[in-house]
C-alpha cells in the first residue's frame, strides 16, 4: 500500500493537483485520499478507478511501474488482482508500458453483483468488452446492454459505464481499454479531419 500511495502522490504532483483539487475531481474525500497516499488505507476498485480517471491514467499504472523489456511475460502469480468487498475482482493482464495508456483485464462478478458506475475517461478513449461466461448488464450513459457468454461490445470510454451480473452464476469478462492522451487525441483529430 505504501508503493501505491507514493505512486498516486507522484502522479498527483506531476499533474499539479493539490489534495483538495484531486479530491474534488475524483469524488474521493480529501481525508481518504490522504490516507491512501500515506499507505494507511486500502482503496477499493471504484476508488482506484476514480483516482486513475481523474489523473488521466489506468488502474494498472497506479499499481505498477512501467516495464522496459521489449517482450514481457506476465506470469499469473505476478498479475495484479484487485478484489472488491462487494464480491468481484479485477485481474490486470497487461504490463504497464512507458508512454502507453492501455489496460487489458479480466473481471469476475459474483452472482447478482453490481460493480457500480465508472467515471468517463478522456474524450477519444476506447473500451472493448468480451463476455467469457455468465450474463453481463453493461450500462452506458443510462442505456442498458445485456451481453451473454460469447458476446462482445465496443464503446467510447468517455461515457459513464456500469457493470452488473444479473444472473445467478458468476460472470467473467475481458475488457481492453485504450485511454486517450493528448498525443492520441491529436492523431484522431487529424484522422477525423481527413475523413
Amino acid at each position: 500500500m505504501t508503493e501505491l500511495g507514493e505512486r498516486i502522490r507522484g502522479l498527483r504532483l506531476a499533474a499539479r493537483f493539490s489534495l483538495a483539487e484531486l479530491a474534488e475531481a475524483s469524488g474521493v474525500s480529501r481525508s481518504m485520499l490522504s490516507e491512501i497516499e500515506r499507505g494507511t488505507k486500502t482503496p477499493g476498485v471504484l476508488t482506484l478507478d476514480k483516482l486513475a480517471t481523474s489523473l488521466g491514467t489506468s488502474i494498472a499504472r497506479l499499481l505498477d511501474q512501467p516495464v522496459e523489456a521489449r517482450v514481457h511475460v506476465l506470469k499469473r502469480s505476478d498479475q495484479r488482482v484487485v478484489r472488491d468487498p462487494d464480491g468481484w475482482e479485477r485481474r490486470i493482464l497487461s504490463p504497464v508500458l512507458p508512454g502507453v495508456e492501455f489496460e487489458f483485464m479480466r473481471t469476475t462478478l459474483g452472482p447478482g453483483v453490481d460493480a457500480g458506475e465508472f467515471l468517463p475517461h478522456a474524450a477519444g478513449s476506447r473500451e472493448y468488452v468480451a463476455v467469457e461466461s455468465g450474463v453481463l448488464q453493461l450500462t452506458l450513459d443510462g442505456t442498458i446492454y445485456v451481453l451473454q457468454a460469447g458476446d462482445a461490445i465496443y464503446y467510447p470510454g468517455d461515457c459513464l459505464h456500469g457493470f452488473r451480473n444479473t444472473g445467478d452464476v458468476p460472470c467473467a469478462y475481458y475488457l481492453a481499454m485504450e485511454l486517450a492522451t493528448s498525443h492520441t487525441r491529436h492523431i484522431r483529430s487529424e484522422e477525423d479531419d481527413a475523413s
